[in-house]
């Protein structure tokens, strides 16, 4: 039975608890290096597959073969994988876009500079946690010598805020309609490509769907025109390839096509704000090709609230030097609740949690999700290149990575917020002083039943007399969303926050004054772990 992916799925490569949803009938099929994947060659290949060529992928030797929707799909693997001239048989993955609900309601971009105000959600921000974009403005503002591939689904390339930062095929812009000028394979791609069909690529990438555009104005807006949004990357070149359709789906052929395409036209920057699917390793050797060729590859960690280390999410988890792993942040300086997390394989987080750009139809909205994080990661990758045009890309990834702020509280990712004048100016960040982690630390030991019971109430104190804010360190946290939480009071009564779901190794918000009261509440549903407070920060 097939498995819809709607958002974003992943699952470990060794074993699947459901079928993860591919193209019906449809086969990504690497041919070993000894035969050669060509048009002539096509109808005796497809006799001794026993399966119709939908597509080729010349670049890869790979063809994408059409069988029997009835047959099922592993038996199918089986017999392609057995036969001599395969060397990798997967089936065609469908992948879709990362996007969670929005609000779209409050017009500001904390991500660029957070003085503190409120988000959509009238959530007041902590001030200074956003990418530096003023500090980082003075030092550049982008290159229309740099081009970024939005692989999504496609742009509105009439919009007023975008249509100045848009990449231009000269060749087909000054040839003849109909033709292909630039003898690239796809007639009449002015702005960019189209492979949500792979067997029958377009060169019309306008978005259907809203998701490229919006991650488009948040990479490279056009900025001081008087309208609008503000880019990462006030001067680049937006080079959409649209692989995801008008519900934010596509597959792993045309996933693969696009990136193929973009390499080929000149990108420097991948911009990748999808996932889903399975391993592929047709995809992670498409991949594999952008960094042989200089590209960075950006790509958003999920939205899952899952750990990456455990359950991998592709393409964000290949092991390519390349790549680039984002989380998602919020106005207060922590990892977002949807986001997915991992020591090991979420690399870095950028804001993501109502993030205001760019819509269809010349509008802007409000969006949230690792998504919306990723184009902020690429927009900074445009200043430094344009700053340090001799860098190479691995040089870039490690120069975003060694120069990030700390997320307050910590967070299970490898490094921080992303700080674009910091990575411009090659400095290592000074340590955060509303960062609990360099504060005085007391030992403690409280905790819930693990599990914890059904329909139960608890209440805790810590008092550390002299301390003007105390933050509690949680070393294990897990709690049914929503409905099972921990409210933190300071000594006047008054809520400071509340906590539910999972938030291991991580600081709650500060307390004010040397008091909190901590007070745990279940329902009578579904009950879980419970929490360990081991230690107290304060100051």
């Amino acid at each position: 039975m097939k498995y819809i992916l709607w958002l974003v799925l992943c699952w470990p490569t060794f074993s699947f608890a459901h079928e993860i949803e591919s193209a019906p009938g449809e086969f990504v099929v690497k041919i070993k290096n000894n035969v050669t994947v060509q048009v002539s060659s096509l109808p005796s290949l497809a006799q001794s597959l026993g399966s119709a060529i939908k597509a080729t992928i010349p670049e890869q030797n790979i063809v994408v073969l059409k069988r029997a929707s009835f047959e099922k799909r592993d038996a199918a693997l089986k017999i392609l994988s057995q036969n001599d001239l395969v060397e990798i048989a997967e089936p065609n993955y469908k992948y879709t876009a990362h996007r969670t609900p929005n609000d779209p309601m409050f017009p500001q971009q904390w991500g660029f500079y957070n003085y503190g105000q409120s988000d959509a959600d009238l959530t007041p921000g902590i001030r200074g946690m956003d990418i530096g974009a003023l500090k980082a403005w003075d030092l550049t503002t982008g290159s229309k010598e740099i081009v970024v591939a939005v692989v999504d689904s496609g742009v509105d390339y009439y919009h007023p805020d975008l249509q100045g930062n848009l990449w231009i095929n000269e060749a087909e812009q000054k040839g003849t309609a109909g033709v292909d000028d630039d003898g690239n394979g796809i007639i009449d791609d002015i702005f960019g490509a189209n492979f949500v069909d792979s067997a029958k690529p377009t060169g019309d990438p306008a978005d259907d769907y809203g998701h490229g555009t919006h991650v488009s104005g948040t990479l490279g807006a056009q900025s001081f025109n008087g309208q609008g949004v503000a880019g990462t990357a006030w001067h680049v070149r937006i080079l959409p390839v649209k692989f995801l359709n008008e519900n934010g789906n596509g597959y792993l052929d045309s996933a693969i096509k696009a990136i193929h395409y973009a390499r080929k036209m000149g990108a420097r920057i991948y911009s990748n704000s999808w996932g889903g699917g399975g391993y592929s390793e047709n995809l992670k050797q498409a991949i594999k090709m952008t960094h042989e060729a200089g590209g960075v590859f950006v790509a958003s960690a999920g939205n899952d609230s899952s750990d990456n280390d455990e359950t991998p999410e592709y393409p964000a988890n290949y092991a390519v030097p390349n790549v680039i792993a984002v989380g998602s942040m919020n106005n207060r300086g922590r990892l977002s609740d949807f986001s997915n997390f991992g020591r090991y394989t979420v690399d870095v987080a950028a804001p993501g949690e109502n993030i205001l750009s760019t819509d269809l139809y010349g509008g802007y909205t409000i969006l949230s999700g690792t998504s919306m994080a990723v184009p902020h990661v690429s927009g900074i990758a445009v200043l430094l290149w344009s700053k340090n045009p001799a860098l190479k890309n691995t040089s870039i990834r490690s120069r975003i990575m060694s120069t990030t702020k700390n997320l307050l509280g910590g967070a299970r990712i490898r490094r921080g917020l992303v700080y674009a004048p910091a990575a411009l100016q090659n400095s290592v960040m000074n340590p955060d002083p509303d960062d609990p982690r360099s504060w005085n630390r007391q030992t403690l030991s409280i905790s819930t039943a693990h599990p914890y019971a059904n329909n139960t109430r608890q209440e805790f104190e810590v008092t550390i007399p002299g301390a003007k804010r105390i933050a509690l360190f949680f070393s294990k946290f897990k709690t049914e969303v929503d409905l099972d939480k921990v409210e933190l009071f300071d000594r006047a009564g008054t809520k400071v926050t509340e906590i539910f779901g999972r938030n291991d190794g991580e600081y709650s918000l500060p307390v004010e004054g040397d008091y909190v009261k901590i007070v745990f509440s279940s329902d009578g549903s579904v009950n879980d772990y419970g929490f360990d407070i081991t230690r107290a920060a304060w100051e």
